[in-house]
């Protein structure tokens, strides 16, 4: 399945194969669902109706080869539309007037980006890869009376900032369209065999992103993937209630030119429960010091990352020194550093594996985290590497491993299992 999208100002158009049939002509398409190829006719058609300038993005564009520009040559052709068009080595002009333009979203800025306020349509092709950051520039750029912007894409995580904007919550008077392999009436007998093979031989999640469509929870090469699913299907990943007898653990990554990230967390007749997670970037730890006394728990210790005990060049004391004093009486444990973060990384694997629960709401960015946290990719090998990607999600993941590392659960315990029976039977 695929999802194609059609935005003027704030209005989204279906542009399926069904919906174009008066663009194109027979023999469309041959390739799943014919997204692509029903945009790129449907849009030279219309730049021969009258003169258009069509600007066709991606998130990432280092050369015209990454670019939708062959496509729409080979529709040109295809179509017997080569006496309409002439193509240049960086656009393609049509006979009226009408221009194509080719650009990658991630390298423009505000300012840069205002050369594009005259265009007619804008196509974003792949648009499950495009950032907020990206989307927050060019969707105030496209503004031109009548213009539109057109996304191709096949989702990929559900987290995706295109798929949360445009499809899980689309904009008012949206319209979005899924397209599935099912919907190509041209779909060929050799893609068939492919996807009955994939049914057949791939897990459940990865054949129903490829080939229905459906968003994935996790990355390729995430590293708690396995764990977090177990945990969605045993069901604890859920409603999980502050038990007022147990004091409350908190677990942190320090950001210091970055995110600083916490966990909430209870240690309840032999089980981890985990009440909230939180992340900010940008605030002192008088910040912190406020979020953490205004959620009302009574504290056991705080586990903090091995470089809390750095000290400062500007005030010659360090996190932990600092925050001791900002709230005296509570206790401090700082987690020794792992000579490996894979190390540290696989402790928190295998404690997954225990009776862990999550209060589904309280932990939402947190667990999309965990789902999310992943190896490095190298793009020339092809290859995961052995060392975790630095992303936005990354913060809430090292603070999680402050627990899989340094807490052991043997200081207290609850003195009233019955309750926690009680919680788990509701």
């Amino acid at each position: 399945m695929a999802s194609i999208c059609y935005h003027s100002r704030q209005t989204y158009w279906d542009l399926s194969v069904e919906s174009t049939e008066n663009y194109l002509s027979n023999g469309i398409v041959n390739h799943n669902s014919g997204k692509s190829w029903a945009a790129a006719r449907a849009l030279l058609i219309m730049a021969l109706e009258k003169p258009l300038r069509v600007l066709c993005a991606r998130e990432v564009q280092k050369s015209l080869k990454e670019s939708v520009k062959a496509l729409l040559v080979d529709q040109i052709q295809e179509m017997g539309l080569g006496g309409q068009y002439l193509v240049l080595e960086a656009e393609i002009r049509g006979a009226n007037g009408s221009r194509f333009i080719f650009s990658g979203l991630a390298t423009h800025t505000v300012e840069s980006i205002k050369s594009y306020e005259s265009v007619d349509i804008c196509w974003v092709e792949e648009a499950q890869t495009v950032s907020k950051r990206s989307w927050d520039i060019l969707t105030p750029t496209i503004r031109r009376p009548g213009s539109e912007i057109w996304m191709t894409l096949n989702p990929w995580l559900a987290t995706d900032e295109t798929y949360q904007r445009f499809v899980l919550d689309p904009p008012p008077e949206s319209w979005t369209c899924a397209i599935n392999f099912s919907d190509n009436p041209w779909f060929p007998d050799v893609l068939e065999a492919e996807r009955a093979d994939c049914e057949r031989r791939r897990p459940k999640e990865e054949y129903e992103n490829i080939w229905l469509g459906m968003p994935r929870r996790t990355a390729d090469g995430a590293y708690y993937a396995e764990q977090m699913q177990a945990l969605r299907a045993a069901g604890r990943i859920r409603e999980v209630p502050y038990q007022s007898n147990v004091p409350v653990n908190t677990f942190w990554d320090l950001g210091w030119n970055d995110t600083t990230a916490i966990w909430w967390h209870q240690y309840v007749a032999g089980e981890d429960r985990f009440l909230r997670a939180y992340e900010m970037s940008g605030e002192s730890l008088d910040h912190y010091v406020q979020i953490i006394q205004s959620a009302g728990y009574v504290y056991d210790t705080h586990y903090l990352p091995h470089d809390a005990e750095n000290r400062s060049l500007q005030t010659g004391k360090s996190v932990r020194e600092i925050l001791e004093e900002l709230i005296p009486g509570h206790r401090f444990e700082v987690v020794p550093r792992t000579e490996n973060v894979l190390t540290g990384i696989h402790e928190t694997r295998m404690r997954l594996a225990g009776p862990v629960y999550f209060d589904a709401r309280e932990c939402e960015r947190g667990i999309v985290s965990l789902e999310n946290y992943r190896k490095k990719y190298n793009e020339r090998l092809e290859v995961f590497t052995d060392q975790p990607l630095h992303d936005q999600y990354s913060n809430l993941a090292d603070a999680f491993r402050q627990w899989g590392q340094g807490f052991r659960g043997t200081r207290v315990t609850s003195s009233r299992p019955s309750r926690a029976r009680s919680w788990r039977a509701s």
